[in-house]
């Protein structure tokens, strides 16, 4: 004959139901938004290089940062891994206040020209900064070499191991940069201006690169560029900075005339030709070339 349930049977199974809902309920709001900005002012030397900027960007999203020199796009950057305390509003990460050291957070920096000139093998480049030290070489156990295995394997980086960076090409020392960023499985992938120097065949690999790897991995990525046109194709979305301000969408919502000009304040002209955009202030690229211009200061 068949028993109804005790009222302890009922009440722990209602506890293990509830406990099991709210689990899947914080990981669908942990995963919903990568970063969330509100009312932010970034300051440098007492200058307000950003001013009341808010966005939010998803998961699983791939954004280019866009925007011409002194613009923010470092600074951001800076600020999202909390190296920059913001003179207001707030920052988010994953659903959790802005920290730094944050695990889940990957950054690839500007590869500097110094470290071209060293003898590193691409492995060791790698494994320096697996207990978070960019330079170094520890002796790593089992667990974190199969890690610096892993990560060189995902951006196609395996045979570069034995090789010294100075013997690398500027797209192969990108992949090491990349593989530096992957390590620990982070979730949001914060990339400062990855294309910098690079010719137009070695643009396109890290692009379609980084793309492929965001969809494999399933994790936000924030693209620093000098340029939109290598990212068109690959983009979710694009937050443009200038003028102190921000907006964010689709390209062919935000790289217009009207939204660009609101915010510089200024007439500004997007043309668009042979499949390519150009964004024109007085007849002159607002865009410059990203060539040569390394050891500019970046903002």
């Amino acid at each position: 004959m068949h028993k109804s349930p005790r009222p302890a049977d009922s009440t722990q199974a209602m506890r293990c139901y509830i406990i099991l809902i709210t689990m899947i309920r914080d990981r669908a709001g942990a995963q919903g938004n990568a970063v969330e900005v509100g009312d932010l002012t970034l300051a440098l030397g007492g200058r307000a290089v950003l001013a009341g900027v808010s966005f939010t960007i998803a998961a699983n999203e791939f954004v280019g940062v866009l925007g011409p020199n002194g613009a923010g796009k470092t600074t951001l950057m800076r600020a999202l891994l909390g190296l920059l305390r913001p003179a207001r509003g707030s920052i988010a990460i994953l659903g959790a206040p802005v920290a730094f050291g944050n695990p889940a957070v990957g950054y690839m920096p500007q590869f500097r020209t110094a470290a071209s000139g060293m003898r590193l093998r691409g492995w060791d480049f790698v494994a320096g900064a697996v207990a978070g030290h960019r330079w170094g070489l520890p002796l790593l156990g089992h667990a974190d070499r199969a890690e610096v295995a892993r990560v060189l394997a995902l951006v196609d980086a395996t045979a570069l191991a034995r090789r010294p960076l100075r013997d690398l090409s500027g797209g192969e020392r990108q992949r090491l940069l990349l593989a530096q960023a992957l390590l620990g499985r982070p979730k949001l992938l914060l990339l400062d201006e990855p294309l910098m120097s690079l010719d137009p065949h070695h643009q396109h690999a890290v692009v379609a690169l980084v793309r492929d790897l965001q969809r494999e991995l399933g994790i936000a990525v924030l693209f620093s560029a000098h340029e939109l046109n290598p990212l068109l194709g690959a983009l979710d979305r694009v937050l443009y900075l200038g003028g102190g301000h921000a907006a964010l969408g689709a390209v062919d919502e935000v790289i217009t005339g009207p939204v660009l000009s609101r915010l510089y304040g200024s007439e500004i002209d997007v043309i668009r030709l042979a499949g390519r955009i150009f964004v024109m202030s007085r007849g002159q690229a607002m865009e410059r070339d990203h060539h040569g211009h390394a050891d500019h200061e970046h903002v």
